[in-house]
């Protein structure tokens, strides 16, 4: 791959993680295979955002592609030169006398063809082996945004991996953002006798529109009407696991939080499940009548109070 990681992601050089990690999952959303089936240029744009992403994420892998030490694929660079080499092409070199082979070659080209006679005297793949030569696959990194409640109560998706090969990915119960699962022999092919790598899969979870997650807990805002906020009553209030009944008291008001126990999520790890804690929002009526402006009118005038009392600066 020859595109420049930052042009891939459409940002400087100067980004920061945070704004990096954002324009991967820009793209990945506009341009995954899984949404745009049909569509090679957005397929194209995907891959590209992938292997860009791989490179930059990682502090020390950013690093060396800045310095130049590995290429946008993740490939080392060739060295220009080696030091017994700059010596022995210096002009005032005495016990140069004339072009000799290393000169036409680096070590890296004669340890290269030595591989590969040794891999033709051996046939290929099985020539390593019956040498010994043997190594573990490359460990791949993928990143998958999953829905919030499949994070938190696990299950099961797929992956398309840049190759278009699917992969399974089984998402633990309690799964938190920023996790990453390992797919053990689901990375590069090994070498000679060597065993596959790794699939390494850093999962971001997408917001939910009611839910947020604190910890171990569930946070919800529940709205509630004037007359349930006066005098209390049962309301039903959605949890992770289903809707359940809410006991409002008398008096509630906007921004008191109630707890209900145990509707929070079961971590990963050992230790126990959080809970759900509720927001109460006071709504007023979409329209407010007659009836009701006068009754508040008599009700103001003989029971007034001020609960912005002992607010001044």
């Amino acid at each position: 791959m020859s595109t420049d990681p930052y042009s891939a992601l459409g940002v400087k050089k100067t980004a920061t993680a945070d704004e990096i990690k954002k324009a991967y999952r820009k793209i990945a959303r506009a341009n995954h295979p899984d949404l745009k089936p049909d569509d090679a240029a957005a397929e194209a744009r995907f891959k590209a955002a992938a292997a860009a992403y791989d490179i930059l994420k990682d502090p020390e892998t950013r690093g060396r592609f800045d310095r130049g030490e590995i290429d946008a694929s993740g490939a080392e660079r060739q060295q220009q030169r080696q030091y017994y080499r700059d010596y022995a092409d210096a002009p005032n070199n005495p016990y140069r006398s004339g072009p000799r082979p290393e000169d036409f070659a680096d070590a890296s080209d004669i340890f290269a063809e030595f591989m590969r006679a040794r891999g033709r005297a051996g046939g290929g793949a099985s020539g390593f082996r019956a040498e010994g030569f043997s190594a573990r696959g490359q460990d791949a990194h993928y990143t998958l945004e999953v829905d919030f409640l499949q994070a938190v109560n696990g299950g099961k998706t797929r992956i398309t991996l840049p190759n278009g090969q699917g992969l399974e990915v089984a998402i633990p119960r309690g799964t938190a953002d920023g996790q990453t699962i390992r797919l053990r022999g689901k990375g590069g092919p090994g070498l000679g006798d060597g065993p596959p790598g790794d699939a390494l899969v850093t999962l971001t979870v997408r917001p939910h529109r009611l839910f947020r997650r604190d910890g171990n807990d569930i946070v919800i805002t529940l709205p509630i009407t004037l007359d349930e906020a006066v005098l209390g009553g049962k309301v039903t209030t959605p949890t992770i696991d289903g809707t359940v009944s809410l006991t409002i008291p008398k008096g509630a008001s906007s921004g008191q939080v109630l707890r209900l126990r145990g509707r929070g999520v079961q971590p990963a790890t050992k230790g126990a499940r959080g809970d759900q804690r509720v927001e109460l929002s006071i709504v007023a009526p979409p329209r407010i009548d007659d009836k009701l402006a006068d009754f508040m009118e008599g009700w103001r005038k003989d029971n007034a109070y001020d609960p912005r009392r002992g607010m001044n600066a």
